[in-house]
């Protein structure tokens, strides 16, 4: 609805894009496991089919509620449109498939996730496709490649795990120069801190496993930005197949219900934390973007309303030190995972860069010793005193 529009993000997220899916007077959106649909008429069928009326023919395609949940990010994200995906890792393969072809060049980002990382270095290359991953926090080094020629930029702010900040309206313009188009994950910050489309970014791609979501309980990702545009990803997707399932929806939608509040707390309880990391003698070095000493720190005041859930650090005692600090945290989940309601944590080695070999890893500047920490909606406090006592057995070492 277009007064969805108009509204805060915290009603938004309880509101948007539901009450024309809702029926036989429910409250809460229906899943629809239907594969296909059915239809008597045989002109409306086939003017549904082509596009020419709403309407659902067949899972792989579209859904109820499916579209319910794309209708939601959409509206968050300040977008036309929006399409689904299994997973996140889907998304982000079927968006630069739908517009890469050999002989196009793509600059990006070292430090994107480790998964998107391979897709750079790896398969892209035996495409035929160049790809230039440059240093993150050097925007001159990206404007120069970017002049070179580039048919695609792919940023993602705040990166994963050490939470880096881009320039996004800086690197906009630099790729416009070219007419190249820019995709932005927003995983991290999620709509609630940072709208790239509003910053002039094309599109905007979500694992929605993650914070989107928050109970780590459905895999999934999307897509949002121009209906043109999306519609071309979804036409890829939906012949490549790889499809948002219903209840996997269901689950998102519902998670996404408590997004604002969730990520109200995940903020205020990250800020904390990272202060209270930073004057630990055990500590090496904490990243989050909200710290005052932070590179990028006036970059994400700038583009980003508050600055995440997500935070990173490193132990003085490296990897020795993660083998004794992680097995004595009693709130917070060992996975790989992020963004749940539950404090989640894990070293970089075994969560978002596990494809990466150690030497990969510290080319990349990640080092063994790191933790990535995902803060939980637990009571701050609970979660210091927490890493205050795991952290005790190896300050004695340190």
């Amino acid at each position: 609805m277009t007064k969805d529009h108009n509204l805060t993000n915290a009603t938004k997220t309880v509101w948007a894009g539901e009450k024309e899916y809702l029926v036989h007077g429910a409250t809460q959106v229906p899943v629809v496991h239907s594969v296909s649909f059915g239809y008597e008429d045989i002109d409306e069928w086939f003017d549904v089919a082509i596009g020419e009326k709403d309407g659902h023919i067949y899972g792989r395609n579209t859904n109820p509620t499916v579209q319910s949940f794309e209708d939601k990010v959409k509206i968050l994200e300040g977008a036309e449109s929006a399409t689904s995906f299994s997973t996140g890792m889907a998304a982000i393969s079927n968006s630069l498939a739908t517009f890469l072809q050999p002989g196009d060049r793509v600059v990006t980002i070292k430090d994107t996730y480790g998964g998107t990382n391979k897709i750079f270095s790896e398969f892209l290359p035996k495409l035929n496709i160049d790809v230039e991953l440059c240093e993150t926090a050097n925007h001159e080094q990206m404007e120069e490649e970017i002049a070179k020629g580039c048919n695609i930029l792919y940023l993602e702010t705040p990166t994963n795990p050490t939470v880096k900040i881009t320039d996004i309206r800086r690197m906009v313009k630099a790729a416009k120069a070219v007419d190249a188009l820019v995709f932005v994950d927003n995983t991290f910050a999620t709509p609630m801190n940072q709208n790239p489309l509003a910053l002039g970014a094309d599109l905007v791609i979500h694992s929605a496993t993650k914070f989107l979501g928050g109970h780590a309980d459905a895999l999934g990702g999307v897509v949002v930005g121009s209906e043109d545009l999306v519609e071309q990803i979804f036409h890829y997707r939906e012949i490549n197949g790889a499809t948002l399932d219903p209840m996997a929806a269901y689950l998102l939608l519902r998670g996404m219900k408590t997004l604002d509040i969730r990520n109200e707390r995940q903020c205020a309880s990250a800020m904390k934390i990272a202060n209270y990391l930073k004057q630990h003698d055990a500590i090496e070095d904490v990243f989050y973007p909200g710290l005052e000493d932070h590179p990028n720190h006036d970059i994400a005041k700038k583009q980003m309303s508050n600055f995440g859930g997500m935070l990173s650090f490193s132990l003085k005692d490296g990897l020795d030190g993660v083998r004794e600090f992680l097995p004595k945290l009693q709130y917070a989940n060992r996975a790989a995972n992020l963004g749940a309601v539950e404090t989640v944590v894990g070293p970089a080695r075994t969560t978002s860069h596990i494809e990466c070999t150690p030497e990969e890893r510290k080319a990349l500047g990640i080092p063994e010793g790191l933790i990535r920490y995902s803060v939980g909606i637990e009571d701050v406090n609970d979660l210091i005193a927490d890493l205050e006592n795991a952290l005790s057995y190896i300050t004695v070492k340190s």
